[in-house]
């Protein structure tokens, strides 16, 4: 290992070969500072205040997926989130540079669950922090189901104030629809007027169909509820996008069950999330490849499995696009969150496919790569 630690004294690879060092008080261990760091089975990382790893134990190179010299070196967020955009910060180096004890909730790839970091500053002899080490605990299931209940309490909480401001924008905005579209038909405009109030008319319906979206995230429509097969929605919205998708270059592939299995749900409600997560996928492919590539792929799966003892359908939409950081994992639901740039995305449609699955009593979530891979995962309680 580059860095000998011991009791505040940090020696170099040729002093810590197990003999008098630069204290002569102290001796340096080497072969048991090592055995005690890899014996850890949580994954452990030394890095410096700007985020470089320059120590990881082998629980951490198990639970990445990589080698040692494919760790140290690099930038936390690259290792623990799969990297970042430059746009946006990674809170795990936000905290880092505050040099103060902080837990953090993260995702690690490589492995199925959650990880609570706890950032510890290792002052110097002088009192300077120059290496911070991060200790990883996987998160219980009792600790998810409570993360995931107050998102949830969260969620149900905007959608409350956004009914309120809905309502409150609905009025007026029809209203300056209305006087534009009056002054359209009764007035003799010049082809400049004419312009400028089909303006204010789209930009009206625009700002009409966002306290529409806003309303639908807030309350589930009370739509009617049948048993359904689940594979049918999917060729139906297959069926609606295909020409996109071929002008596109892009390529479906398809895993459907043997047998079919019903689900209680309403057919276009779930259509409308269907479409969207394959609306998504198209979006950050084409992002990624603008042109034709192999790697161009819609993976649309519909499997059913057993969750706790209670059988489910899992559909699964996973593309090879643009991806996204795991520190964005959590934040993708939010109400008027997007990635996307400004004109391109409201930042509801997740958000609105997140309350239709929790309202069919299941679950919405996501697995992610930057520059690899997402996968949108829904599961739904099957019919018994």
């Amino acid at each position: 290992m580059n860095m000998k630690t011991h009791d505040n004294i940090c020696c170099s690879s040729e002093e810590a070969t197990g003999r008098d060092c630069c204290n002569p008080n102290k001796r340096c261990h080497t072969g048991t500072w090592e055995q005690l760091f890899n014996a850890i089975q949580d994954p452990v990382l030394v890095v410096r205040p700007n985020g470089i790893i320059i120590e990881a134990n082998d629980a951490t190179l198990q639970a990445a997926q990589k080698s040692r010299n494919e760790v140290v070196g690099q930038g936390i967020c690259k290792i623990v989130h799969g990297g970042k955009w430059p746009h946006i910060k990674c809170p795990l180096e936000e905290f880092l540079k505050t040099c103060s004890p902080k837990v953090e909730e993260t995702r690690l790839p490589g492995l199925f669950g959650e990880y609570s970091f706890t950032i510890l500053p290792i002052k110097e002899m002088d009192g300077r922090i120059d290496k911070i080490m991060l200790l990883a605990r996987e998160l219980s299931r009792d600790e998810l189901q409570k993360v995931d209940s107050i998102r949830t309490a969260k969620l149900a909480a905007i959608g409350e104030l956004a009914a309120g401001v809905a309502h409150e924008v609905n009025n007026p905005i029809t209203g300056i629809i209305n006087f534009a579209q009056i002054l359209l038909d009764n007035y003799e405009l010049d082809p400049v007027g004419v312009n400028i109030v089909q303006k204010i008319i789209a930009e009206g319906d625009r700002i009409a169909s966002i306290t529409h979206n806003l309303l639908s995230f807030a309350r589930a429509d009370s739509c009617e509820r049948e048993p359904i097969n689940p594979v049918e929605i999917i060729k139906e919205c297959l069926s609606l996008v295909q020409h996109q998708l071929k002008m596109d270059g892009i390529m479906v592939m398809t895993e459907f069950p043997k047998n079919d299995s019903l689900i209680i749900a309403n057919f276009n409600q779930l259509q409308q999330v269907l479409l969207n997560l394959i609306s998504n996928s198209r979006y950050a492919l084409n992002e990624r490849f603008p042109g034709s590539n192999p790697l161009k792929i819609i993976e649309i799966s519909c499997l059913k499995k057993q969750d706790n003892e209670h059988p489910v359908y899992q559909i699964s939409v996973k593309d090879f696009g643009t991806g996204f950081p795991q520190s964005l994992l959590e934040r993708i639901f939010e109400p008027f969150f997007t990635t996307k740039p400004a004109g391109e995305g409201t930042g509801l449609g997740l958000s609105i496919s997140y309350g239709i699955i929790k309202d069919h009593g299941g679950h919405l979530h996501v697995n992610s790569i930057l520059d690899k891979y997402t996968e949108m995962i829904i599961e739904i309680p099957t019919q018994v």
